[in-house]
This record gives C-alpha cells, structure tokens and sequence, in this order.
C-alpha cells in the first residue's frame, strides 16, 4: 500500500511539471507562432509517451499488487492451517487430560464409597446394639408399668364396671319406658289413621285446622262459624271472613266463603304410583284428584257465593301442604277453578299470608276510622315513655349499685382462684386450713 502511495504522488509531481511546461509554452507562443505548433506537438508526444509509461506503471503495479496479495493468502492459509494443527494437538492433550482427571475423579469416589460403605456398616452395627439396649430397658420398664397399670386398672374396671352396670340397668329400664311411650304413639297412629280415612273425620279435621289459623290470626269479630249464607237454603258454609261494609253494622260486611276439603283417598292413591313409579297408576290418580277438586269447587260455588251477601269467589282450604303443591301445579285445573267456579285454592302457609294481609287491612281501616282516638292514645304513650324514662333512670342507678357489688363479688372470686390454684399443690390438710382462711377474710 505505501507503493502506491508513492507511486501516485510521483504521477502528481509529473503532471505538475508537464502543466508548467505547458504554460511556458503559452507563452513563448504569444511571441511567436510557428515555434508554438511545434512546442504543442512535442507536448502532445510527450503526453502519449507518459500515457504509455502510466499504463504500463499501472500494470505492472497491478502485477506486482496481486502477486502480494497471493503470497499474503498463502501465508494466512498456512498459518491458519498450523494454527488449527496445534488446537486439534492442544485440544486431544485437553482431551487427554479430562479423561486422566476424570478417572482420578472416578477413583477417589470409589474410595469414598467403600469407605462411607465401612462407615456406614459400623454405624448400623452401633445403632444395631444400642437399639437393642433401648429395646431391653423399655421392655423391662414397660413389663413394670404393665404391672402396675394393671394393678390400678384392675380396681379402676371394677369401679367402673360397677358403674356401667348401673348406668345400663337405668338406660334399660328408660328403654322400658319409650318402649311403652312408643306403644301409646303407635296407638295414637292407628287412631289418626282412622280418622283421616273417615270422610266425615277428615272434614271436621280440615274445619279444625281452617279455625285455629282463622282464631290464630284474626278476631272472633271478623269471621263468622257455620253461617247460612242463602236464607231460603239449608246449606251452611264452614267459615266466613267478614269484610268491613258502607256501614258500622254487621249486617252491612261481606262475607268470604272458605271451605275446607281434603280428597285424601285420591291423593294418597298419586303418592303411592309416584313412589312406585307406575305412570300409569299416576295419571289415573291425578285424574281422579283433578275431578273430586272441580266438583269440590262446583259444590262450594253454587252453595256459597251470592253477591252481594258473599264476595264474587270463594276460597277452597287444603289443609295439607303436598296436597296443595301437587293441586297448584295444575295450571290448567287453577285457572278453570277460578274462570269457571270463581274459586281460589290455599294452602295452610297461603292462607295464613291471606289472613294476614286482611288483618293489616283491618288494622289500617280501624286506625282511619279512630284517628282521633289514636291521637288520644299516642299522648297517653307520651306521657308514659316520660314515665318510663324516670324509671329507667332510677333502674340505672339500681344497676350502677349492683355493678359495684359485681366488682366486689369478682375481687372476692379472683382472690379465691389465686388460692384455689395453690391448693392443687398442696396437701389435702394443708388446702383445707387455706380455704377455711379464705372463707374467714371473706
């Protein structure tokens, strides 16, 4: 590369000169003319013979620069190729090397294992005969605790046996007991069998339990027993809600029909294909429990509704809740009973809701009617929460008193627990003097 850089500032200097030669020329041309054309045409010869040279400079330079750069190539092979020769010799004596260590390595692992094997085995031969000791002295210690337990257990069973003895003696005789309890109940099964498989004890079931929630719930005011509803009939209706009229006189109310009506045959009949799982026997038994309902409803409504004595629908009680659910599923069977006959269905929890909603009429209606006397009544409570306030405040001072005997009586008793847990190491002579003296500060 610095031949290069030699042989182009020589080319710089050359054509510097010939530039100078050329404007000497110039010069000497303007004072004559004819030495000018033949100044030009040596230069133009010289030029061509500089050409030439360069040319030839260049590739010989050429020649020379590949012929350098062959034998660099050759020299970088050759040092790359011995470079390699040595890592491959270098790397097999590395090789060599691991595979020395490695098995010296492998050596000293063999000797650590024989020997932590030796180690081993005697600590297990160790182990083994101390555990053997261990295992001698707790069978000794355990033949004599064995002994003793066996002693104190002995009397402990008999004690505790004699005990059990009682204790199951009394557990049979209580046995005895349920057992004749549990024959007066089966008793009282077979009896509310019969009754409930009685039509007339089943209706008069039904009525009782439509009165208790009716008693339960509403005033004795507010609903009507065995009531004749039509007077040129002879049918008396179970219950009948009386709902405030124009007036304040009985007579001017309206009445709710409610009757009770339990088809338990037909319903007993469904329970038992449902636990069989007989669809057929199912369907048969809906079927009949769907037409003793419908006639039911007919029966209550041309007995029972006559506007404007009675309300336009009247209310059919099931006095079983499953009774209920099973008829409420019927959609088709409630919406007839309530299009067609004008009767709703309830259960005991439905109806119950029923009464009360009624109820909190009732109490809304009587409240408007008696405002003025509500008015009245909330004066007197004034006056009686004022009452009540001075009471509580000397109810107050009462529990203030009896606070400070609480703090006394919880001294007294932790001062008692203090000794109480001294007595535990104590002797028994000793802990009873103790306690005498804390009775005694007490």
């Amino acid at each position: 590369m610095e031949g290069m850089d030699l042989f182009f500032f020589v080319i710089l200097i050359f054509l510097l000169v010939i530039i100078l030669l050329h404007l000497w020329q110039l010069r000497r041309s303007r004072a004559d003319g004819t030495p000018l054309a033949a100044g030009l045409n040596a230069l133009q010869d010289a030029q061509e013979r500089t050409d030439r040279s360069l040319r030839d400079e260049i590739a010989r330079l050429r020649t020379e620069t590949q012929s350098q750069s062959q034998r660099e190539r050759q020299e970088l092979t050759a040092t790359l190729q011995s470079f390699g020769d040595s890592f491959q010799v270098r790397m097999t004596e590395i090789a060599r090397m691991q595979h020395e260590a490695v098995e010296g390595v492998a050596g000293r692992i063999s000797t650590l294992t024989a020997s932590n094997e030796k180690k081993l085995e005697d600590i297990r031969l160790g182990v083994d005969g101390k555990l053997g000791q261990i295992q001698q002295d707790n069978a000794r210690q355990l033949d004599r605790m064995r002994e003793t337990v066996d002693e104190k257990l002995q009397g402990a069973l008999e004690k505790r046996l004699g005990e059990s003895f009682k204790q199951v003696s009394e557990r049979l005789e209580q046995v005895h007991q349920g057992l004749g309890d549990m024959r007066s109940l089966a008793a009282g099964v077979g009896d509310l069998k019969k009754v409930l498989t009685n039509v007339k004890s089943r209706g008069t079931w039904g009525e009782v339990q439509l009165g208790a929630l009716l008693a339960e719930i509403l005033s004795p005011d507010q609903y009507l027993q065995n009531v004749r509803i039509r007077e040129e009939g002879a049918d008396f209706v179970e219950f009948a809600i009386r709902l405030p009229g124009q007036g304040d006189s009985p007579d001017d109310s309206v009445l709710i029909p409610v009757d009770a009506k339990f088809p338990v045959e037909d319903y007993s009949r469904l329970i038992d294909a449902q636990e069989r799982g007989d669809a057929a026997a199912a369907e048969e038994a809906i079927r009949q429990l769907e037409a003793g309902i419908r006639k039911a409803a007919r029966d209550i409504s041309q007995k029972y509704l006559a506007p404007p004595r009675t309300t336009d629908f009247g209310i059919m009680f099931l006095p079983s809740e499953g009774l209920y659910a099973e008829v409420i599923r019927r959609t088709v069977l409630v919406s007839f009973l309530q299009r067609e006959c004008r009767i709703v269905i309830a259960g005991p929890s439905t109806f119950a809701a029923f009464l009360n909603s009624l109820q909190m009429g009732f109490r809304t209606l009587a409240i408007q009617k008696r405002s003025g006397e509500v008015w009245k009544v909330l004066g007197e409570v004034k006056a009686a929460f004022g009452r009540f306030g001075e009471s509580l405040d000397m109810v107050r001072k009462r529990l203030d008193q009896a606070a400070g005997s609480v703090d006394d009586a919880q001294k007294k008793t932790r001062t008692l627990t203090g000794k109480l847990k001294a007595v535990e190491s104590l002797p028994d002579t000793h802990a009873q003097v103790t306690v005498a003296d804390t009775e005694a500060d007490g």
